[in-house]
């Protein structure tokens, strides 16, 4: 029970300090000790997320994908991802596990919300905005252009912000009932 408490309590901590500092549209300049410890405890989880998002991209350079699902599917993976974690973690009987595996869905759409609102600059992302620190293929601004949607990435955008914020509050939310209210149960 006191797990379930210490872990809500760092999560809520986490989720009040991404909110204060969103790291994905500010420099990594951290003036102060609580920022640097944040952006680095982001940056850590930040490159793991790319490392499974290229990935995703990996698995369809192997199998030939069409250029679409290449373009769809580090998406697909980096939001996978822990959501699987989550879901295995329920199916074991860990229903807190399952929603820290949410509450990492939650913030990898952070990040892919700041990544479709910068679909509309380019097929190719400046390097000053990349994950990988080169200039790289843009897969947001292909997919919106073959939908045909690339000038409403600001609202396809703000919509993945706003599920993914959801995401992360409700998973706290539950997080404190697990070890509050429940009696961790």
């Amino acid at each position: 029970m006191k797990a379930k408490k210490t872990a809500a309590v760092i999560f809520i901590f986490f989720l009040l300090l991404f909110i204060a500092y969103k790291p994905y549209e500010q420099s990594l300049y951290a003036d102060t000790l609580l920022k640097q410890i944040f952006m680095l405890y982001g940056f850590f989880i930040n490159n793991t997320l790319l490392m499974i998002h290229e990935g995703g991209h990996g698995v369809c350079y192997i199998l030939s994908c069409p250029q679409f699902l290449t373009a769809a599917n580090g998406t697909i993976f980096q939001l996978l991802f822990p959501y699987l974690l989550g879901f295995i973690s329920k199916k074991q009987g860990n229903i807190f596990g399952y929603y820290i595996g949410l509450f990492f869905l939650g913030f990898s759409m952070q990040y892919t919300s700041w990544y479709i609102s910068t679909a509309h600059e380019g097929l190719y992302l400046d390097a000053s905005k990349s994950f990988l620190g080169i200039d790289g293929y843009h897969d947001f601004n292909y997919i919106l252009s073959a939908l045909g949607l690339i000038n409403l990435d600001w609202l396809i955008s703000g919509i993945v912000k706003a599920v993914g914020y959801i995401i992360m509050f409700y998973s706290c939310f539950k997080m404190v009932i697990m070890g509050w209210v429940e009696g961790g149960k």
